[in-house]
């Protein structure tokens, strides 16, 4: 019997149709799948629902890959794929295993000999350094900068130190609520010539994408609060 494979389905951005982001292939995909594996089961049985609206809920088996999840009991989530069923792992938010921690399942499939199937759809990081107007040869995604104020600044500088010795773009995110401490700290920290992209609510109406200089950053302040963003900085030789 062959084996049923991982498929890596990518999720919307936020509050949008699937099918104005994604290709149908993700829809037939979610159509033929009932074993998924997501972070939260909530907004997963919604997303499902949207994107298959005839899907039965009650036929959907949902493992659960949060903090509360034993290793033991994830090690054993693709177990079913030895009986030629496939099965899903779902991001919270765009891709899988991208800033997520679906990367520990993916690991496993291979592990197991399982194909993974990774599907097309929106990852806000590339779409951010896509419209950048940065290097897109040479980039390195850098998560959460710490929250210590100080050591945030501290880091803000070795990033950008960074960004002019490889002149490799550095793109970074921060918790949606704490933006706007971040977008401060950025004004005051960086060299002005240093260019600073802001990208906020990728794939949405409200969607804003900017790049300016650090300095001329500071006449403006544009709305972050809540709003998913990603920071890119690079410094020019």
């Amino acid at each position: 019997m062959m084996l049923g494979k991982l498929y890596l389905i990518p999720t919307t951005l936020g509050d949008n149709e699937p099918l104005e982001v994604m290709p149908i292939s993700v829809k037939k995909v979610v159509e033929q799948i009932d074993y998924y594996v997501v972070e939260n089961e909530k907004t997963a049985r919604r997303f499902i629902k949207k994107i298959h609206p005839k899907k039965a809920q009650d036929s959907l088996q949902i493992m659960m890959l949060d903090k509360y999840a034993e290793e033991i009991e994830t090690r054993s989530y693709l177990d079913i794929c030895a009986e030629g069923i496939s099965v899903g792992l779902l991001s919270e938010a765009g891709v899988p295993a991208v800033a997520d921690p679906g990367a520990t399942i993916v690991r496993l499939a291979h592990e197991k000999g399982i194909q993974v199937v990774p599907l097309v759809g929106p990852s806000s990081i590339l779409m951010a350094m896509m419209s950048s107007g940065m290097n897109g040869q040479s980039f390195a995604f850098n998560g959460y900068l710490p929250i210590d104020a100080a050591k945030r600044k501290k880091t803000i500088k070795d990033l950008e130190r960074l960004s002019k010795e490889k002149n490799q773009s550095q793109i970074f995110i921060e918790t949606p609520y704490r933006n706007e401490k971040l977008f401060t700290d950025l004004k005051s920290t960086l060299t002005p010539s240093t260019l600073l992209c802001i990208a906020a609510d990728i794939t949405l109406s409200t969607e804003y994408i900017k790049t300016k200089h650090a300095k001329d950053w500071k006449q403006e302040q544009p709305d972050l609060h809540k709003r998913p963003a990603i920071f890119i900085i690079h410094k020019e030789y």
